[in-house]
This record gives C-alpha cells, structure tokens and sequence, in this order.
C-alpha cells in the first residue's frame, strides 16, 4: 500500500508525520476521489509509524468509506478536532511534511497546534511518484491515445480562418469526448502568436502562411497526456519551413538520447546542441521537457540543470521549440517513457510538417 510505503519513507528520513490536503498526492496515496472543497478543511494525517486518519467536512459522508476518518460539519471549529487526530497518532510536535499546495490559511492553523518543523511533502513523496507502475503506464498509454485521435480528427477541420479561441474550444471539446477531461487549457497559437511559448488564444483567425502551435494534452484515470503539433495554413515562408524540420531534428536527437543511467540534463543538451548548430540557440527559451504522470508537470524535469538520473518507469514530454519574435514559432511534443532501458514514445501522431 502506497501509504505505508510514504511511512517507511518518512521514518528512513527522519520525519514525524506529514498532513496532506486534496490533490494529487492524496488521490496517489489513497485513490480517495476528494476535490479541493473550497475553505472548508480537508486534510489527511499519516505518520511515520504507518497509521493515518482523514479529517473531512460532513459533504464527503457519502464518499468516503472503508477509510479511517472523523467528519466536521458546518458551524463547527475543524481544526479542534485536527488537534485531537495529532494528539491520536502523537504528532503534536516534531518533523511534519506539509502538502506543497496547501491553503495558507491552512497551514497558518496548522502551526498554531503544536511545536513543528515544517517541510514540503513533494522532497519525499516524488520518490514514489518519478517512477510509474505497470497500470499507471496504461492509463498513460489511453491518455496519450485519445491525444494522437484528436490531432487527427483536427486535420480534417476546416481551420482556414477560424479563430484561435474557436480552434481551443473545439479541441477541448474532443479532447473531452474521448477521455476524462483535459489535462490544461489547450494553447492554439498562429502566426506571429507562435512566437509565445504559452500564448492564451485569443481572437485572431487562422490564415494562408500560418504556423499554427496546437499543444493539448486529455486525462485517463487521473493521468495526463500532452502533446504538441505545429501545423501550416497553405504554405508558410521559406525560414519558417527550416525552422520546423530543425526542431524536429532535436526532438528526434533528444528523444534517441533518452536511456537508463542517463542523466536528464543530457537529453536536454541533445537537443539544445541541434538548434543551437543551425543558429537558432538564443530562440530556444525553455527547458527541453518536464515530468508527466497525475499531473502535467512534475518530476523529472528535462533540463539544463536536470541532475535526475533516468529510470525505467520515468515518463516525461521532450518538447524543444523555437520563437522568433513577429515571425512565428514551431514546438513538436511526444509523451515518453522509460521502458527496458531506453525512451519509448507514448504519444505517435506523425511529427512531418501538415500543410493545410
């Protein structure tokens, strides 16, 4: 069980207990289905000697089952009753490892009921989400599925002309009928648009000459896909051509880079190295890839910087790009992971430049 595991992990790290709010982490740890239930305090208390207890408003009575858990219900104080579940697994005072994403008003509570010493849950538990099980490849695998269908189904849009949040929409539509949801706001991004990396859609039609950046990504069971296409309206100009079959060299480069043992900073320069030869470096402006898995992103991180040596079982994007201002730019993402030692594709859409 994953939470006894997080519990070995913690008393190996000479930590207390961690108190874990709704998100990601929490549905990892339990698989409880709980959402962010606005101000009303939702937290799960686990401690290094493997027990736990849920403290929830009286909304999830109906929800949660078979679970350790004390429910509070309007007009009561929750954080009384939080006391007394610390009190319950001798967790007043010592090492506490808090959800990253917790509200701080929260976590200003939380401090007021003991003697703590606070750090981030994320330094502990990415020790068991960077490596991905057996299922958990699966779901990824669907996800990354219904994201090649619908680029697919976009190529037979009639995109001439359409407006980049109508385009957006449209994607997220399909994105939903096919899986559980997106995993991001899709980014349609065309023309000079394509020279921001997270450019929001906005009002600007589609015309001949474009390259239009569709990054996009569907949710299967809890996990994400994202993927990255670049397609041309017509035919776009002669540099903008070149610098498409360029970033798709260095996503090829630091897709073949990818093996076990490798450090993630090396398939980070793979394709750095490409775009930089053909005089384009300074237009490179991110990192080459980030984490994926329950959330879009996490660890590890395809960096410059990257120092995580890469495992079977790690998922992550390689997604190299180049943005060149008032001209336009091109970015080509797949989904991989670390299977038998070396990267494996998870998203297939075909990565030669569409001309529409």
């Amino acid at each position: 069980m994953r939470l006894q595991k997080l519990a070995s992990l913690m008393k190996e790290k000479n930590f207390d207990g961690a108190v874990i709010s709704p998100g990601t982490n929490l549905y990892y740890l339990t698989g409880l289905k709980i959402h962010e239930a606005g101000e009303r305090l939702t937290v799960l208390v686990v401690s290094a000697d493997g027990n736990y207890h849920l403290l929830a408003p009286g909304l999830y009575e109906n929800v949660v089952r078979n679970f350790p858990v004390t429910f509070w219900r309007d007009g009561e104080n929750p954080y009384h009753k939080l006391a007394w579940i610390l009190a319950e697994l001798e967790l007043s005072s010592g090492r506490l490892l808090i959800e990253d994403t917790m509200r701080a008003d929260w976590l200003i509570n939380i401090i007021k009921l003991g003697r703590f010493e606070l750090h981030p849950l994320s330094s502990v538990v990415r020790e068991l989400r960077t490596r991905k099980d057996r299922h958990e490849i699966e779901m990824m695998k669907h996800a990354a599925k219904a994201a090649d269908r619908i680029f697919d189904e976009i190529l037979s849009w009639d995109l001439l002309g359409m407006r980049e949040r109508e385009l957006a929409l449209k994607i997220e539509l399909a994105v939903r009928e096919l899986s559980d949801g997106i995993s991001f706001e899709p980014i349609v991004a065309s023309g000079e648009n394509a020279a921001n990396p997270h450019h929001e859609p906005g009002e600007r039609r589609l015309r001949k000459g474009d390259m239009v950046i569709l990054d996009y990504g569907a949710r299967w069971r809890g996990y994400c896909s994202d993927i990255t296409r670049t397609i041309a309206i017509g035919r776009p100009s002669e540099k903008l051509v070149e610098i498409y079959e360029v970033v798709k060299e260095a996503q090829e480069n630091a897709y073949r880079a990818v093996r076990e043992g490798t450090k993630a900073k090396e398939v980070d320069r793979a394709a750095r190295e490409a775009i930089a030869r053909a005089g384009y470096g300074e237009y490179f402006t991110h990192r080459t890839g980030h984490g994926l898995g329950l959330d879009v992103h996490e660890e590890p991180y395809i960096g410059p910087d990257g120092e995580t040596i890469l495992e079977n079982g790690m998922t992550f994007t390689i997604e190299p790009g180049i943005y060149i201002p008032s001209l336009g730019g091109v970015r080509i993402e797949d989904d991989v992971v670390v299977l038998d030692g070396k990267g494996k594709r998870l998203t297939r859409a075909d990565r030669e430049l569409v001309f529409l």
